[in-house]
């Protein structure tokens, strides 16, 4: 019968700290350095790559949200313009 042990927990800046020691010394190396697996430091850097890839698609999607704000913002001005123009001139016809 196998006893179970209780899972070891690490903090995030650890599995920071313990992905960029792999980017230095390499996986193999950094795990057997820190005494956790080689598959943990894998997963962790993949999970960090993946929240960084989206934070920067969020920010990315911000910055064109704020272009077509001030695109909207321009075209509902002219639509003012053109609106006063043709009231202006009708008018006139009269």
């Amino acid at each position: 019968m196998k006893t179970n042990k209780p899972r070891k927990t690490h903090t995030t800046e650890f599995k920071q700290e313990a992905v960029q020691l792999a980017v230095k010394i390499g996986v193999a190396a950094a795990a057997r350095d820190l005494g956790v697996y080689e598959s943990q430091i894998y997963d962790w850097r993949n999970k960090f790559q993946q929240k960084k890839s989206s934070s920067q698609r969020e920010a990315e999607l911000a910055a064109e949200v704020a272009k077509l704000k001030r695109q909207l913002a321009e075209q509902a001005e002219d639509l003012a313009i053109l609106k006063k123009a043709a009231t202006y001139f009708a008018k006139n016809q009269k």
